[in-house]
């Protein structure tokens, strides 16, 4: 349990320092919103869905 939480609270600091500089994307002059920040957290947490789910299915011990 220790190491699932230990693990919980790695992805969810991942999850937050990917989720500054989104915050920071501000548009300059009006123009459109630049989301290349959000998207890098979407493929983080994407990725770290298809990581568990390799895990789950090839590595876990029953």
């Amino acid at each position: 349990m220790r190491r699932l939480l230990s693990r919980t609270g790695l992805l969810t600091g991942t999850v937050l320092i990917q989720a500054l500089p989104a915050l920071a994307n501000a548009p300059e002059g009006g123009g459109a919103p630049d989301y290349s920040g959000v998207t890098g957290i979407y493929y983080t947490m994407i990725g770290a869905i298809l990581a568990y789910g390799v895990y789950d299915t090839f590595f876990k011990k029953s």
